[in-house]
């Protein structure tokens, strides 16, 4: 089992841990670019509304476009970054990303924020996969999974800290000054990985033939059983939570009254439950098997659902529709990084790009096309958001139990 390579993180000397913990660092930031594009203008979505003269629906618009190119993005820089090596694709990614924030701040109408945002999404998409892509090149298994945990601890703190700090910012700029905000951060992320992030797919090791072979890993992956069922595993987990995401601005702050200062920090709430399950998960791995603290997380999720659909439908208010959606975002912490360890062990590396991406595109594609469906029946009302996340969290579990089904005699994961 492959753990550690010395291109990154290093075995042989005392500075070891530092720069394993420099890696993790510099991945979560990077993997972080999603929940940063999405999460920080989530309070200011009904002000946004009713500046562009537009409605719910396609103020959600913005998130799903942002989604759907982050989804294409992934399927473009995983199969190049298995060919041309990590670094490269990365660096073009995050260059392209910044300056395609820049120009969300001068965007005219909604229509044009839209389309901004897809190119957003589809560059910063190169640092998500390819982050992935490299916990690959270094890690297997067990401690794939541990890795992916860890990741979460920084991950988790973009949307803990992205609404907050959204909704402090709403108080002294107008909404498109977030987008400078979001650019600003990518030039970072850019100088950080241009400086620092080693090549960790040397030339032997990387894919040959072009688009025909990459076509031809593509249908392979997506034919093997166990790999597709946990791609479709994440995608509708990443749905029910991402339907929370789109449409919780809304029913948070119209239908129950809450401030965007107030949304910020509940939305933070959830999201520590996210980093604190992701640590426990981390440290169980090893000791359970991976595949049972991903049910184990799935089962969460699905409680978190089924319980906000009874707290809207029988009136129950912020009481009932705060701890269901506490647990629908918490057990997103057993279930992402465990869905996609199983998901990717046993990979070769010079696939790792491919599957990375695949993951994504399936995670971000059924994501996107959840997102409207939290405002379908306007802003009013928060039942079609509740049904929603009930029904893909229950689809997830259900992916799981079937599709991805192993024999009796079953793996170490």
């Amino acid at each position: 089992m492959t753990q550690t390579a010395p291109t990154a993180a290093g075995t042989s000397d005392g500075r070891a841990p530092d720069r394993r913990l420099w890696l993790v660092v510099m991945l979560g930031t990077l993997t972080a670019v999603a929940p940063l594009s999405i999460d920080m203008y989530l309070p200011a979505l009904p002000t946004l509304t009713s500046d562009l003269s537009t409605g719910a629906v396609q103020a959600q618009l913005t998130l799903t476009a942002c989604v759907v190119g982050l989804a294409v993005g992934q399927a473009v820089a995983g199969p190049l970054s298995d060919t041309f090596g990590r670094r490269r694709p990365l660096l073009v990614g995050v260059a392209a990303y910044a300056a395609a924030s820049l120009l969300c701040v001068a965007a005219p109408t909604v229509e044009t924020l839209i389309a901004l945002r897809l190119v957003q999404g589809f560059a910063g998409a190169a640092g998500i996969v390819i982050a992935r892509a490299i916990v690959r090149d270094l890690y297997e298994g067990v401690a794939a999974a541990r890795f992916f945990s860890m990741l979460m601890l920084v991950t988790g703190l973009a949307p803990i800290l992205a609404p907050v700090l959204g909704g402090q910012l709403l108080q002294v700029m107008p909404w498109p000054g977030l987008f400078a905000v979001l650019a600003g951060i990518g030039v970072a992320l850019f100088f950080a990985s241009l400086l620092w992030l080693r090549e960790t797919l040397p030339p032997e090791r990387r894919a040959t033939g072009g688009l025909r072979a990459t076509l031809g890993t593509f249908r392979a992956l997506a034919g093997d059983r166990t790999f597709a069922g946990y791609a479709l595993t994440i995608g509708l987990a990443f749905a029910a939570m991402f339907t929370y995401v789109s449409g919780s601005p809304f029913v948070l702050q119209d239908v129950y009254g809450l401030s965007p200062q107030a949304f910020g920090i509940a939305f933070g709430v959830n999201a520590l439950g996210l980093v604190i399950a992701a640590q426990i998960g981390g440290r169980l791995a090893g000791r359970v098997r991976l595949r049972r603290l991903l049910g184990v997380g799935l089962g969460i999720v699905v409680a978190g659902g089924v319980g906000l659909l009874v707290a809207v439908l029988t009136g129950a208010g912020l009481y009932g529709v705060l701890p269901a959606l506490f647990l629908v975002t918490a057990g997103q912490g057993l279930v992402l990084p465990n869905t996609t360890a199983l998901a990717l062990s046993g990979r070769a590396s010079r696939v790792a790009g491919s599957a990375s991406a695949l993951l994504g595109v399936a995670q971000f594609s059924l994501g996107g096309a959840a997102a409207p469906l939290a405002g379908i029946a306007g802003p009013d009302t928060a039942v079609p958001m509740a049904v929603s996340i009930a029904v893909l969290a229950v689809l997830a579990a259900v992916a799981t139990a079937t599709i991805t089904r192993t024999p009796k005699v079953a793996s170490k994961n």
